[in-house]
C-alpha cells in the first residue's frame, strides 16, 4: 500500500560551533544586565527556579553575523516547505538570550510562538547535565488517541508524541513557530545558555529590510 506522512513538521538541526565564542562573549554583558534587573526579585524571593531573559540583542552590531545567517537559514526552511519565498523576506520579531539559574529549578512549560513563521534555538552553554528542549506534537487531535509506543524505540516516528533533544555548545534548532515546546527542569549543575529568536516572512512590497 502506498503511504504518504502528510502534515509532518519539520525541525532542522546543525553543528555550528563557529559562533559559541564570540556569542558567549557578546551575551555576557546582557545576561549580567537581565541578572542586575531581576536583583530585587531574587532578593526577596531567591534565584531558584529563575530564568533570566534579556533585553532584545536584535539590532547589537555583536549578533550581526549570526543574525544573518539564521535569516538566510530561516528564508531556506520556509522555502523547504513549499512557500513561495520569492515574495517574502525574512525578518526578525525577536532575538535575545536565556540563562537558567545556577540555583536549579529554572524549567519553561510547553508554549508556542505565536504568529512566528520561524523560531530557533543557539545554544551556547550546556551539557548532558542541563536542562533541555522537548517538542509536543502539534496534532492536538492525536493526541486524545494516544496509543503505548512499542519499547525500546531510538528512532523518531510518526507516533511520538514528545521528542527530546540532547544538545551541546553550538546546536542550532530551527522549527516552526507553531510547534509547542518546554524545557525540562534545570537542577543547576552547570551553567545553561543560550539564544532565542522568531522570525516572521514579510511581504517584499512592504519589507524595507530583510533578514
Amino acid at each position: 500500500m502506498h503511504i504518504e506522512n502528510v502534515f509532518a513538521s519539520p525541525v532542522w538541526s546543525e553543528d555550528k560551533p563557529e559562533f559559541i565564542k564570540s556569542l558567549n562573549k557578546a551575551s555576557d554583558f546582557y545576561v549580567k544586565d537581565a541578572r542586575k534587573r531581576n536583583k530585587s526579585w531574587t532578593k526577596k524571593y531567591g534565584d531558584f527556579g529563575g530564568v533570566h531573559n534579556t533585553v532584545s540583542v536584535t539590532r547589537k552590531n555583536d549578533f550581526l553575523d549570526f543574525k544573518n545567517y539564521i535569516g538566510q537559514k530561516a528564508w531556506e526552511f520556509l522555502d523547504a516547505m513549499g512557500y513561495d519565498m520569492s515574495l517574502y523576506r525574512t525578518w526578525f520579531t525577536e532575538l535575545w538570550i536565556q540563562e537558567f539559574s545556577t540555583k536549579g529549578g529554572g524549567h519553561q512549560s510547553a508554549h508556542i510562538h505565536k504568529n512566528q513563521h520561524v523560531s530557533g534555538c543557539y545554544f551556547l552553554k550546556c551539557s548532558e547535565k542541563t536542562a533541555h528542549p522537548i517538542f509536543h506534537d502539534p496534532k492536538t487531535g492525536a493526541r486524545s488517541t494516544k496509543l503505548r509506543m512499542k519499547p525500546g524505540l531510538k528512532e523518531i516516528l510518526l507516533g511520538n508524541d514528545l521528542i527530546h533533544y540532547r544538545p551541546k555548545p553550538g546546536a542550532l534548532i530551527i522549527f516552526p513557530g507553531y510547534m509547542e515546546h518546554e524545557y525540562s527542569v534545570d537542577h543547576g549543575r552547570e551553567p545553561f545558555r543560550f539564544i532565542h529568536f522568531n522570525l516572521q516572512a514579510v511581504p517584499k512590497e512592504i519589507a524595507k529590510d530583510g533578514i
